[in-house]
């Protein structure tokens, strides 16, 4: 199974995506591992990444998940996907991906980022993630799950989705 867990950052990706990975016995990616060092430094500034900041990212991403499938290593990957582009990036010429979009209210993020410790994604760019957030819709073979939810809930309904 081949699974990408998205959302605006603060949503839940890692934790859902740990846990459902747990669950499903294959093995969890932390999309944060694959941005480069100047990324993480303008998000730990509170500067908004630009298409041309991810681009390599995602080209990096596109690059791991082709050579996952192709070895037929199931994964879930942590990733924020915000926009219709990027995750057109992602899954480039594959099949078989499911998207998990986490969706969650400006303010439970704003509140959760609050209080997340030791991440370098600054508070100051929720609002960043919204505005360039593009909802997915149906035709990116999606499964929408309500943060409002414990992630035990989540990843059941997501496992019964799949």
């Amino acid at each position: 199974m081949y699974i990408i867990v998205m959302g605006v950052a603060g949503s839940g990706k890692s934790t859902v995506g740990k846990n459902l990975a747990s669950l499903l016995a294959i093995d969890f990616l932390e999309g944060d591992d694959f941005h480069t060092k100047k990324n993480v430094s303008l998000m730990s500034a509170g500067i908004p990444l630009t298409d041309e900041d991810r681009a390599p990212w995602l080209a990096t991403l596109n690059h791991t998940i082709s050579e996952r499938i192709s070895h037929s290593k199931g994964f879930v990957l942590a990733c924020s996907a915000l926009k219709k582009n990027y995750r057109q990036q992602l899954i480039n010429n594959l099949d078989n991906l499911h998207f998990v979009y986490l969706k969650g209210s400006r303010a439970e993020i704003h509140s959760r980022m609050a209080a997340r410790e030791n991440h370098f994604m600054a508070l100051s760019l929720i609002d960043s993630q919204f505005d360039a957030l593009e909802e997915p819709d149906q035709a990116e073979n999606l499964i929408t799950v309500s943060i409002n939810n414990p992630v035990d809930q989540l990843v059941v309904q997501i496992v019964k989705a799949l």
